[in-house]
């Protein structure tokens, strides 16, 4: 009697894996840039009525198209990185086969300016800047991901300041206030401590691929307190700033956000590696509801 043994596919994949496909772009990552660009639309002061379209295209822009695709671009740059710390992503699991993974992030990086071009001059040039930002970061033989300083940096301008801004700008149909930049501007520098946080899941893979990341360069713990001083000073400017320009209770309520964060920073510096992805899903939600809050704060206010 015999048997038959059902031998698995051995064959490499042709077609990307479409479940694989969205991992790629990593949804989880649309939500900062998606919530700044509201955080713009809303601190602009002007109705959404009549511009709903605006704010939908340009939210959907920031986040599945123009974030999306950095993301792709990432995972096809980092290949040889993500092999040895996370095996099983798309690209070196092989569900996205062969230069696919190049193809889906050129496409999208069509996608995006294409689409940027309905949002007026503004929407487009913000497009056209997060596209070259997202290029910068992950490929050679610029690749600032390569620095524990420029890295984070830029991306926490693309994430947060660039997306506010553009949002501010496509409703007022004109350049934001001056108010309106330089608190965008101190949000997006407070993401550097985010993005910092989010290096600790590669440590090991950068190490060996001699990407000098602050958890790297600094070792986890001192690289930990850097991050927190970089998320909370902006936020102490922030509230400072509406305090001085007449917005005391959304200081205050800022101040009593960071509190929070200053609780979750203690249980995170004891032991960073481990907490950093838990602090990622806690205090960072406090830090842009404090966003959220700084936007509404900004209603109406005229020029310094």
């Amino acid at each position: 009697m015999s048997v038959l043994l059902e031998i698995p596919d051995q064959s490499p994949r042709r077609w990307p894996e479409p479940r694989a496909a969205l991992r790629l772009i990593k949804p989880i990552t649309w939500f900062p840039p998606m919530w700044a660009y509201l955080c713009g639309a809303v601190s602009s002061g002007v109705s959404p009525s009549g511009q709903w379209i605006l704010v939908i295209l340009g939210v959907i822009l920031a986040g599945p198209i123009v974030c999306g695709m950095s993301q792709a671009a990432n995972d096809w740059c980092d290949r040889e990185v993500d092999a040895i710390n996370e095996p099983d992503r798309p690209i070196p699991s092989g569900r996205i086969p062969g230069r696919w993974g190049l193809w889906i992030a050129l496409a999208m990086t069509g996608l995006s300016l294409l689409v940027g071009s309905f949002l007026g001059p503004w929407g487009f040039a913000a497009t056209i800047a997060g596209v070259a930002a997202a290029w910068a970061y992950s490929q050679e033989p610029v690749r600032l991901k390569r620095s524990g300083w420029w890295g984070p940096g830029l991306v926490g301008l693309s994430y947060e300041t660039l997306p506010w801004i553009t949002g501010a700008a496509v409703l007022a149909a004109g350049q934001p206030s001056t108010e309106i930049l330089l608190i965008a501007l101190l949000y997006g520098i407070g993401a550097h401590g985010i993005m910092t946080l989010n290096d600790f899941k590669a440590l090991e893979g950068d190490q060996q691929m001699g990407v000098r990341s602050l958890p790297v360069t600094l070792g986890p713990e001192r690289a930990a307190q850097v991050a927190c001083l970089m998320m909370a000073a902006p936020q102490l400017i922030v509230a400072a700033l509406l305090a001085e320009w007449g917005r005391p209770w959304h200081a205050l309520a800022i101040m009593v956000m960071l509190g929070a964060q200053f609780a979750a920073m203690r249980v995170m510096l004891r032991d960073p590696k481990a907490k950093a992805p838990w602090y990622n899903g806690t205090g960072v939600m406090l830090y842009i509801s404090g966003m959220m809050v700084a936007a509404f704060a900004l209603r109406g206010l005229g020029g310094l």
